[in-house]
């Protein structure tokens, strides 16, 4: 009879161990996309130069480049997904995305909620201006006039490391500072990568490119809680892509400049 009670208490248990490793095995998506040779990629479709509508109305970007690097690895196709910057991390704990590819930072709020992979890409507030113009240091904005957006935080840093002598132009909002740069109202433009690249776009007749950064907030890829084999996998890539210079590569084109460093 003891020995009855045993071996149902024992049964008990292991039905208890295996209930409870269910779901961590069940939250593991490696094996389901490569069996099933797709993964759900959850990119933006309207923030250049991340994720955007190229020309040809084809997505397009540093974003997406990366994103599609990591699916022909996986040996998957890329199915891409849209999102934004309220629903890329609901999708991805609904499941409605493998992956968060969308110029997302890492903080300590979110890494409560999902994991991130290591770094792939920059996101910084930068100079811009004509590729006539030189600007290699602070100290060439002597003399310049720069348009900013008043209380940002590349507003912030100009009036700290710019010379006395730069004349800044300071608006109350992204649309008005890129009109007064576009208007030629100033000669240089201080704000985020991805508004200048939208501006750029629409505005190629000012041939205005990247001048001199500002600061650097790198990008990161976000993995659901516990699939930690996907995790692993797609820090994999990410590590080879940037130690052949693949992510280099794909900085060099979309945002007009190198990673910079990127944190593991």
């Amino acid at each position: 009879m003891k020995f009855k009670v045993l071996s149902t208490l024992a049964g008990l248990f292991a039905g208890a161990l295996l209930v409870c490793a269910a779901p961590a095995q069940a939250d593991d998506s490696l094996t389901s996309i490569l069996a099933k040779k797709s993964i759900a990629l959850g990119v933006a479709s309207d923030f250049p130069p991340y994720g955007y509508m190229g020309p040809d109305f084809k997505l397009t970007g540093v974003d997406v480049a990366t994103a599609q690097l990591i699916a022909d690895k996986l040996g998957v196709k890329a199915d891409f997904v849209p999102v934004s910057t309220p629903n890329r991390i609901p999708y991805l704990q609904t499941k409605k995305i493998d992956l968060i590819v969308s110029a997302l930072g890492k903080n300590a709020e979110r890494e409560k909620v999902i994991d991130f992979t290591v770094s792939y890409a920059p996101f910084f507030q930068a100079v811009f201006g004509p590729k006539a113009l030189s600007i290699k240091s602070f100290a060439d904005l002597a003399g310049k006039t720069i348009a900013v957006t008043r209380g940002t935080i590349q507003d912030d840093i100009l009036q700290q490391m710019a010379p006395p002598t730069l004349k800044t132009m300071r608006f109350e909002d992204d649309s008005t500072t890129v009109a007064a740069f576009i208007s030629q109202q100033t000669q240089l433009l201080a704000t985020g990568a991805a508004v200048a690249a939208a501006a750029i776009q629409k505005n190629p007749q000012v041939q205005a490119e990247y001048k001199l950064l500002l600061k650097d907030s790198p990008n990161f890829i976000g993995v659901r809680k516990g699939d930690t084999a996907l995790l692993n996998k797609v820090n994999e890539i990410l590590r080879a892509a940037k130690a052949d210079g693949t992510l280099e590569q794909y900085s060099q084109k979309f945002l007009g400049r190198g990673t910079g460093v990127l944190p593991d």
